[in-house]
């Protein structure tokens, strides 16, 4: 049987100066990444950070920038852009309207986990 698990609006969480609900981990699911729904409302921008994860965000609603080491690129539903472990970055949002992204992080350790509860050696 399958699951689904729902975006809860009403209760998202703060945290990188956007609202967010994370999704992943998810017991049902035995995946090897993390992640979670973004919302960054209008004429607002995320936090600057890196960190050594890997990671996608996949523009679902909106239009913002991207910026990645200093570099500035439109990011508009339906874009999806590659983080490497170590890039500084942040999304910006100059519109009048909310911007939602999907944000996928992963690491060695969680994929050497992920190996492990399927009885492989990495």
């Amino acid at each position: 049987m399958s699951e689904l698990r729902a975006l809860d609006r009403a209760n998202l969480t703060p945290a990188y100066g956007l609202d967010s609900q994370r999704l992943l981990p998810w017991p049902a699911l035995n995946a090897p990444f993390e992640g979670a729904w973004c919302i960054l409302r209008a004429g607002r921008e995320s936090t600057a950070h890196a960190h050594h994860e890997y990671e996608l965000f996949i523009a679902l609603a909106g239009t913002a920038a991207i910026v990645v080491d200093g570099e500035r690129r439109p990011f508009t539903a339906g874009d999806i852009v590659q983080l490497p472990p170590g890039s500084m970055h942040h999304v910006v949002n100059d519109g009048d309207h909310d911007f939602e992204y999907y944000g996928i992080w992963w690491d060695a350790e969680m994929s050497e986990g992920f190996l492990a509860r399927h009885g492989e050696t990495p």
